[in-house]
């Protein structure tokens, strides 16, 4: 894009802030992917091919995203009652992609069926671990989009445990395809990269199959259940 502003205000709160696989990049790939989304179906365009014109300078970025994409047959029709999102993100040194494929029933049960990531860590010195980082940090980017969050009451933090703090369970867990791509050059980060491509891919696919646009998480304050 020829014009862009990068700007942010400092806010420092009297609840200190502590630790989250993926730090900042989790809700900045939200932000980007899916306002990114919403361009590509403003413009009356295919997300994919929105995409691949922005980022036709930017090889790496670009190579990621049509890996997930190729993978998931974008373009050709998906399983009835299922749909696709994508989203792609530079994050700690390394270029990250997703594809996710899901179903709602009754408007607001979500099935996600498969994730598609791709990692070019620059070199990969133990792709099976990777594999295995990629898995994980899914399961992280997942359940901090449709159920986890804490919040504040009389000055301190509600949540206490997992009981009032969930995580997905094995049963919600979706077939995850990784796809390792190292492209040389650079050393990427492999343990919190591919989480912050998790929640946007899904949130496009969200609008693909609903219409709606959720603009805050966790979804369970929309009435919107991980099955």
């Amino acid at each position: 894009m020829p014009n862009l502003l990068i700007d942010h205000a400092m806010r420092n709160t009297h609840i200190p802030p502590g630790f989250w696989r993926g730090v900042n990049i989790n809700q900045n790939a939200i932000y980007i992917e899916c306002f990114i989304d919403e361009l590509a179906h403003a413009a009356g365009q295919d997300a994919l091919e929105f995409r691949r014109k922005l980022m036709s300078k930017h090889p790496k970025h670009l190579a990621v995203l049509n890996a997930v994409a190729e993978r998931a047959g974008w373009g050709k029709p998906a399983p009835q009652g299922v749909y696709r999102g994508l989203a792609q993100m530079m994050a700690f040194n390394s270029y990250v992609a997703a594809c996710a494929e899901i179903s709602v029933t009754d408007g607001n049960k979500v099935k996600v069926h498969r994730i598609i990531g791709a990692t070019d860590p620059g070199y990969a010195v133990n792709p099976a671990q990777i594999e295995r980082q990629v898995s994980g940090s899914f399961v992280y980017g997942l359940s901090a989009l449709f159920m986890e969050e804490c919040t504040v009451k009389d000055g301190r933090i509600v949540q206490e445990n997992f009981h009032t703090f969930d995580s997905m369970r094995i049963a919600q867990m979706p077939k995850v395809e990784s796809i390792v791509m190292p492209s040389g050059g650079f050393w990427g980060g492999i343990g919190e990269p591919t989480i912050c491509v998790a929640a946007p891919a899904v949130l496009n696919a969200f609008f693909n199959a609903t219409g709606r646009r959720i603009r805050s998480i966790p979804l369970k304050n929309h009435d919107i259940q991980l099955v």
